[in-house]
């Protein structure tokens, strides 16, 4: 009941699948400090650090509220915002490589087997 008041709550089969959804929760900060540094390369292009600021929480606020779409995979939301050969694409593919997703799955392994 409590639990319902903070946003909801998830019922787990068992420890094991908890540990999973844990080790999700260690990537939150993570996800700040990403915008932190979209904010900050931003302001290092001349662009005064309130309007970055400002801007980069706007446009992932708008992120935010599409994740409330549950009739789009996650895989659907990022395609229906790419242009072909566009911006989106552009960073997805350089810079989230296999490699990257790669780093990823495995931090969380590492840490999935601490829990």
């Amino acid at each position: 009941s409590l639990f319902e008041h903070l946003g909801g709550v998830l019922p787990v089969a068992d420890e094991a699948a908890f540990n999973v959804l844990s080790a999700l929760t260690g990537t939150l900060t993570t996800h700040y400090s990403y915008l932190a540094t979209l904010t900050s390369w931003t302001v290092g292009h001349g662009i005064d650090p309130d309007e970055a600021d400002r801007y980069v929480r706007g446009l992932f606020q708008g992120v935010g509220r599409s994740l409330s779409d549950e009739t789009r995979s996650l895989h659907q939301l990022a395609a229906d915002l790419e242009t072909p050969n566009g911006n989106n694409e552009r960073i997805r593919t350089t810079w989230f490589t296999p490699a990257n997703a790669g780093a990823l799955n495995k931090a969380l392994d590492d840490l999935l087997a601490d829990l």
